[in-house]
C-alpha cells in the first residue's frame, strides 16, 4: 500500500520516477463541531469500516482507493486494474479518488469502465480533482471528468494541488470557485473541496476565503507532525469546521516504509488515529487490496501514549522534511501544474 500521490512530476526517462515510486510502494469529522470522527464509526456491508464524510453528510470508507495508482495499474494491464476496482467494492471500499491530470485522463477513463455498470456507480462515492483555476478550465475539467468517468454526477470535486502560493487567489480571483458552484447548483458535483500537500500556511490562505469548504486533502503521517505540519495547524480547524479531512501521503510516497522502517501497517493505524474521515491508498495489485482492508479491518485507535512514544522516536530525523519530499521539492507536483506556473518540468 502506498500513501496516494497527487501527481509526481518524471524524472530523467520520463515515466521512470513514478515507476520508482510504485517500485518504493509495499505491496500489500464526526458528528458535529469539535466531535471527532473516530467517535462515529460504522461499517460498510462487507465489514470496511466507514466514517462520516464531515458536513457532505456521507459515509465513506476509511480507506480511499487512489486514482494515480489504479491509472498506473492499468497502463500495464487494463482488465486487471478494472478486476481490482471491482474487487475493493466488494470489499467495502466505496470512496474512489481520481483526478483530472492523472495519466492524461487515463486514470479517469479506465475508472469510468470500471463504474459503467449503474449498480457499481450506485454504489460508490466518486471523487476527482480539477486542475485550472480560472472559470473556463475549471468547467471543462468538470465536463471532461464527468465524460471520462461515465457518470452524470460526481459526488465530490476538489481543487487540484493546492501548492503554490498564488494557486488560492487563482481560485478566487479567475473564477475557478465560480465555475464549481455553478457546476453545483446544476448537479453535476455534489461537494466541493481542495488538496495540497506542499505548505499548510496554503492550506490557510484557502480556508481564509470567503468559501464554506465541505472536504480538505492534505498530508497525514507522523513525519508530519515534525514539519510543516498539517495535522497540527490544518486538522483542527477542520473539524471545527466539519469540513470532512481526507489523508494522504500516509507512507511519506513509499519513504518512510523504505527508508525509515515503519511498517505499512503502523502507518495507516496512526493516520486512521487521527480525526479523519479517509485516507487515500494507492493500490496496484489484488494482494495490496487484500492488505489494505486487512489493516483497516483491524484497527483499533493509537493509545495516545503509543502516538507519542511514535513521534518522539522520529523526532530526531523527521524536522528537516527528509521523508516528506512533496513538501520540499516538485519532484511530486503534476507537470499540469508545473508548467501551470511557468516552471520547466524535468
Amino acid at each position: 500500500m502506498a500513501a496516494e500521490q497527487e501527481h509526481e512530476t518524471p524524472g530523467a526517462g520520463g515515466e521512470l520516477t513514478r515507476r520508482e515510486f510504485v517500485g518504493n510502494s509495499i505491496r500489500g469529522a464526526a458528528a458535529v463541531a469539535l466531535a471527532s470522527p473516530l467517535a462515529a464509526e460504522g461499517s460498510a456491508s462487507s465489514g470496511l469500516p466507514t466514517r462520516r464524510l464531515g458536513k457532505t453528510e456521507a459515509q465513506v470508507s476509511v480507506l480511499c482507493l487512489g486514482g494515480w495508482h489504479i491509472g498506473y495499474a492499468a497502463s500495464q494491464d487494463e482488465a486487471e486494474a478494472i478486476r481490482i476496482m471491482h474487487a475493493a467494492i466488494d470489499e467495502g471500499m466505496t470512496f474512489f479518488d481520481n483526478a483530472w491530470d492523472y495519466h492524461d485522463g487515463g486514470s479517469e477513463i479506465v475508472m469510468g469502465k470500471a463504474l459503467a455498470e449503474p449498480s457499481r456507480r450506485e454504489k460508490v462515492f466518486l471523487m476527482t480533482k480539477g486542475c485550472d483555476r480560472d472559470y473556463e478550465g475549471a468547467m471543462r475539467c468538470i465536463d471532461e471528468s464527468l465524460t471520462r468517468l461515465k457518470t452524470d454526477y460526481l459526488d465530490l470535486w476538489q481543487f487540484h494541488e493546492i501548492v503554490y502560493d498564488n494557486d488560492p487567489d487563482w481560485v478566487f480571483d479567475k473564477g475557478g470557485i465560480r465555475a464549481a458552484i455553478e457546476a453545483k447548483e446544476a448537479g453535476k458535483i455534489r461537494h466541493i473541496g481542495f488538496t495540497g500537500h506542499r505548505d499548510p500556511r496554503i492550506h490557510q490562505t484557502m480556508l481564509d476565503k470567503p468559501f464554506d469548504w465541505e472536504t480538505v486533502q492534505m498530508p497525514i503521517n507522523m513525519m508530519d507532525t515534525h514539519f510543516r505540519s498539517f495535522r497540527k495547524e490544518i486538522v483542527p480547524q477542520c473539524v471545527a469546521r466539519d469540513a470532512g479531512v481526507i489523508g494522504m501521503k500516509t507512507l511519506g510516497g513509499g519513504v518512510i516504509t523504505g527508508q525509515a522502517g515503519i511498517t505499512a501497517e503502523t502507518c495507516i493505524h496512526y493516520a486512521l488515529s487521527q480525526p479523519v474521515s479517509s485516507i487515500v491508498v494507492g493500490i496496484t495489485a489484488m494482494d495490496e487490496l487484500v492488505e489494505n482492508c486487512a489493516s483497516a479491518r483491524s484497527f483499533t485507535e493509537m493509545p495516545p501514549q503509543e502516538q507519542q512514544a511514535l513521534l518522539a522516536s522520529v523526532k530526531d530525523v523527521a524536522g528537516d522534511g527528509r521523508y516528506e519530499l512533496y513538501k520540499t521539492t516538485q519532484r511530486m507536483d503534476g507537470p499540469y501544474h508545473v508548467k501551470q506556473h511557468g516552471f520547466q518540468v524535468a
